[in-house]
């Protein structure tokens, strides 16, 4: 493999391209690749099988660099510390990142275990769902239009690396997913039985509403199942989040 490329200057075109990578929620789209940062999700795409389009190392990390993370790429570059640091989206400091081609885009399993992001727009708490997703074994999730962007920088930090073992399909509107088979499954503060006394539907989707709002009326005129999460403490609500973590993991249950 060659040696890798050394660019020192804020100024040259790649510096530019990672640099709004990280930092712009929305870039990627444009782009049709985004930006991830630190050991853990670089490995994490790796272990997947997901290899990046470009390397990129601060220059302390380099000097010391061996195993796959240091072979992984055809394009590899290396920049001073203070250079990385500029690119970076983290207040503290990583030293390698990747960019990694979107995945083709494509259209969603009509049967799958899904989960539906109605308009959640707090990045921490949808990478934290496709985390959940992920570990429960939902391997589709799907985003209405107003869910905050999911190969953004935020969410794909959030999710911890789940992006990479997931199909993700965003920008939908309620109407496109009547193409679903699955029951839809829906929590509420007040109406459904306790999800505990609940014989869940297998496969199903289970939707997550906005923050606020909650699911949206389309959604909600169409769910086979209503759920409730026992508040015994009395609290009037649940981060939807942690909701989705308890719905998703009393669902895989019912798969056994």
């Amino acid at each position: 493999m060659s040696d890798p490329l050394l660019v020192s200057s804020r100024d040259n075109p790649l510096v530019k391209e990672l640099r709004k990578l990280s930092q712009d929620n929305t870039a990627y789209r444009k782009a049709g690749r985004f930006w991830i940062e630190g050991d853990h999700l670089c490995s994490a795409a790796l272990q997947r099988g997901v290899l990046p389009a470009v390397a990129v190392y601060a220059e302390s990390f380099w000097a010391n660099a061996r195993g796959p993370l240091a072979d992984v790429a055809c394009k590899r570059v290396v920049v001073p510390d203070a250079l990385f640091r500029d690119i970076s989206g983290l207040e503290s400091q990583a030293h390698i990142g990747f960019v990694l081609n979107l995945p083709d885009e494509q259209g969603f399993d009509t049967q799958a275990a899904t989960v539906i992001l109605d308009r959640v727009q707090d990045a921490g708490n949808v990478g934290s769902i496709l985390r959940s997703a992920g570990a429960f074994g939902f391997k589709q999730v799907l985003a209405i239009k107003g869910t905050a962007a999911l190969w953004s920088p935020k969410v794909v930090r959030a999710g911890m690396g789940a992006h990479f073992g997931l199909r993700l399909v965003e920008g939908l509107d309620a109407t496109s997913l009547e193409a679903l088979q699955v029951p839809l499954v829906v929590t509420s503060s007040h109406q459904g039985a306790l999800i505990q006394e609940l014989k869940l539907p297998q496969p199903c989707a289970w939707v997550m509403g906005h923050e606020g709002q909650g699911v949206g009326p389309a959604l909600m005129s169409r769910a086979s199942v209503f759920a409730r999460i026992g508040q015994p403490g009395g609290e009037e609500s649940l981060n939807v989040a942690a909701a989705a973590a308890i719905c998703l993991h009393f669902s895989s249950l019912g798969s056994r």
